[in-house]
């Protein structure tokens, strides 16, 4: 029996996608549900669900630091309302990608190429057909070049060059360069999409490091990983989802 997880902060929504399964694909066993990343990451690891059908925007962790962290087979079906985020997801290996307001066809289309295909090949051609649809004709995403940031009553143009991390901090987040600290308003999780994957990484649900400033890495007594830029004395913790970025290292 195919076994699977529920992930999303909204009950209702939960409740929903529940029931639409249920009538799509009676034989699904929903082994789970979570409210938030962090229940939906600890309830994988635990159950290893054939499949988890995770919201992408969600306290804790979001549905795509979720998915980075799966270790084992179990793959991803990301159901959203924000189609802006399928480029990520393909990167994140989903199976596929749904958009609210769920439909019953687009729903029951996925089901069918889930039944039809072994979970263990992946869902890579089907999502890639999927982004087709999303994203007609796209081409690689326009990266950040400048940051228009806050210091006081100032606003600054930063080149992204010179930032060494984003860091959020409560309402907002801190561009940090080697001399000055700034504010923005824009969460982590828009400018991971908006920044050059290969230079900016993302090593915690509230930090992104500038790989050209990085300084070197270090574990502690518990094996966990912290990161150190040139110039800043503070170390930054790399969460359990993103430690794998740094094994070739």
């Amino acid at each position: 029996m195919t076994t699977a997880l529920i992930a999303d902060d909204e009950p209702h929504l939960v409740q929903y996608l529940k029931a639409q399964l249920a009538q799509a694909w009676p034989e699904l066993q929903i082994v789970r549900t979570a409210a938030n990343g962090v229940e939906a990451a600890e309830a994988i690891a635990a159950l290893e669900p054939d499949l988890a059908f995770l919201d992408i925007q969600m306290p804790g962790l979001t549905g795509l630091e979720v998915a980075q962290g799966i270790e084992g087979a179990t793959r991803v079906v990301f159901v959203t309302a924000y189609d802006q985020y399928a480029i990520d997801a393909f990167e994140a290996r989903a199976v596929d990608y749904l958009l609210k307001p769920l439909k019953a066809e687009r729903l029951a289309a996925c089901v069918a190429r889930l039944r039809a295909a072994p979970l263990a090949n992946g869902g890579d051609d089907a999502l890639a057909e999927t982004l087709k649809r999303l994203l007609p004709g796209a081409a690689a995403p326009a990266r950040l070049r400048y940051i228009r940031a806050a210091q006081g009553e100032l606003m600054h143009q930063i080149p992204v060059d010179d930032v060494l991390f984003f860091h959020a901090d409560d309402k907002y987040t801190v561009v940090q360069t080697a001399t000055q600290e700034h504010l923005i308003r824009t969460p982590i999780f828009e400018l991971a999409g908006q920044l050059d994957p290969e230079r900016f990484w993302q090593v915690h649900r509230s930090t992104i490091i500038n790989l050209d400033h990085l300084a070197g890495t270090r574990r502690d007594e518990q094996s966990r990983l912290f990161v150190r830029v040139h110039g800043q004395s503070r170390e930054l913790p790399v969460s359990r989802a993103y430690v794998h970025l740094f094994k070739a290292m």
